[in-house]
């Protein structure tokens, strides 16, 4: 099944910034809308009664310098 992104944004923010963001996202994800906002977009976007809550943390070592980089990830999904 091919991707099509529909909305990304990345910055660096500090904990307590993430924090509030995620506790807003979950305010919206239970009302059923999420409202996805970037410096140039905005997207809402209606979240079922009943989606797929995914969970993962990463861990990436760069097989150069060793370097190692976590990714923990939060992923809602759904079929229509």
């Amino acid at each position: 099944m091919p991707e099509e992104v529909l909305f990304k944004t990345e910055q660096q923010h500090t904990r307590s910034e993430i924090a509030e963001a995620l506790v807003s996202a979950a305010e919206q994800i239970e009302s059923g809308t999420v409202q996805l906002e970037s410096d140039t977009e905005t997207q809402d976007v209606a979240v079922p009664e009943t989606p797929r809550l995914e969970v993962e943390l990463e861990r990436l070592t760069d097989s150069e310098t060793g370097e190692e980089r976590y990714e923990l990830e939060y992923e809602i999904r759904w079929t229509k």
